[in-house]
């Protein structure tokens, strides 16, 4: 990582709506000596149990939730608006597929076995403390699954401690 800097998860200052809603981030993860990356627009960061933490949203049919859950570390990277295309791509198409990273032309690298992409401008390596399935009986505005979930495919909710940051800018 050596054009990246640690920095402590409290020093970000990229506002966490901005990074995830709008410019997106990659949820990636490796099972079985394989990389897989999807892109999410849905998380957050903060403070849970007395730690810094990430959480992550994904759909039961994602390919990438099979490798965050072997795994126990995945990282999520952040990116200039250069990389939009990019990030596009790697949330429509599936890695069952194709090869997507290789597609994407992005470089994959490992921090302690964590796999992240050298062009981020900002990588989250993140360990996993949490995963549960949203369920209906959990919902209090009950529209909302009809509205976002009407096949049922209902997200797993995963919360990580952010163990390391690194960031280029």
């Amino acid at each position: 990582m050596t054009s990246f800097k640690s920095i402590p998860p409290e020093t970000i200052e990229k506002n966490a709506f901005e990074m995830i809603g709008k410019d997106w981030m990659l949820v990636t993860a490796e099972a079985g000596g394989k990389a897989n990356t999807m892109t999410a627009s849905w998380g957050g960061l903060g403070i849970l149990w007395n730690k810094n933490v990430a959480y992550v949203f994904i759909r039961p049919q994602r390919h990438t939730k099979s490798f965050v859950d072997q795994a126990d570390t995945f990282t999520l990277t952040f990116f200039g608006e250069e990389h939009r295309k990019t990030l596009s791509y790697l949330g429509s198409v599936s890695g069952k597929d194709e090869d997507k990273i290789a597609k994407s032309g992005l470089t994959i690298k490992h921090l302690d076995g964590t796999p992240y992409f050298e062009e981020a401008n900002l990588v989250l390596r993140c360990k996993k403390l949490f995963a549960q399935p949203l369920t209906p009986e959990s919902f209090i505005e009950t529209e909302l699954i009809d509205k976002i979930y009407p096949t049922r495919d209902f997200h797993t909710m995963y919360v990580a401690e952010i163990m390391e940051v690194f960031s280029k800018e």
